[in-house]
């Protein structure tokens, strides 16, 4: 059993993704019809849906789409943080149809000037009606930002903080510091997890190899621990450096010294358990 804690659809006909430069090979629909040959070719029996763009539409869409697709097992959304009625808003997203596979809240943190957002009065109090609701909150953070990252996950213990993407370290320039470090200040919370995903878009999309990557996972896996890392593919993204069967095969290489019931908690149990599948 494999599960991808972490990919992404969208359809240009019906919403924008301004996010994407024109003239990038992202600029086409990447829908869930595309992906499930993939996901079944590479054994991947069950996924985590994120979401993409900061409007409202966006999640109520992903929720349907898991409700009548068996691979998506749940919906990580997005939903204003800073709204005054912000409990109210994740009961009526719980409530819709597909509504019980909304797992968590994302928000483009990596997009806000504020070095500082999650640390804002209004955010914590948005994260805080994220946890009394069950859900956890995913971080798409820059390096720069993980201080505030460990600074909002200590100041609410009960809500579980995951890091997509390893918090995008420096793959490119093989830079460790001060990432490395300020991911283990993060990693000594305990309600905090890591996703294994991403990296190959952090790398040389056009000449990264494994060994690129592995200063940056051994450094998760030896902070965290298996139990507090899962996989996720970012798939379509991943697909400007490789393929979706290339980033799961990268994955399983450089966990490949783990043991057996570790690799099945990176590979599904700790997605499984954080998410609640």
């Amino acid at each position: 059993m494999t599960v991808d804690a972490h990919h992404h659809v969208w359809d240009l006909s019906v919403r924008d993704q301004d996010w994407i430069p024109e003239a990038s090979p992202l600029r086409r629909d990447f829908t869930l019809a595309d992906l499930e040959p993939e996901a079944s070719a590479a054994g991947v029996d069950r996924t985590v849906l994120v979401q993409t763009i900061t409007v409202p539409e966006e999640t109520p869409e992903f929720l349907e789409l898991a409700a009548a697709h068996d691979l998506i097992a749940g919906v990580v959304g997005w939903t204003d943080l800073t709204r005054p009625d912000i409990t109210d808003e994740l009961a009526r997203l719980r409530a819709l149809p597909g509504g019980r596979y909304l797992k968590g809240i994302r928000h483009q943190v990596q997009g806000e000037p504020d070095p500082e957002w999650l640390l804002r009065p209004d955010v914590h109090r948005g994260l805080s009606a994220v946890a009394e609701a069950g859900l956890v909150y995913d971080l798409v953070v820059l390096p720069h930002q993980l201080p505030s990252c460990t600074k909002a996950a200590a100041a609410l213990p009960q809500l579980t903080f995951v890091l997509d993407h390893l918090g995008k370290p420096p793959v490119a320039s093989g830079a460790l510091e001060p990432w490395a470090s300020e991911l283990r200040v993060l990693a000594a919370l305990p309600n905090t997890v890591a996703k294994l995903s991403g990296l190959v878009t952090e790398a040389d999309v056009s000449s990264w190899t494994v060994a690129d990557l592995r200063p940056y996972t051994d450094t998760a896996l030896a902070t965290f621990g298996p139990d507090r890392v899962m996989f996720g593919s970012d798939w379509p993204v991943c697909t400007l450096g490789a393929t979706y069967g290339e980033v799961l095969a990268a994955a399983q290489e450089l966990t490949g010294d783990l043991d057996a019931a570790e690799r099945a908690d990176l590979f599904h149990g700790t997605a499984t358990r954080v998410y609640g599948l």
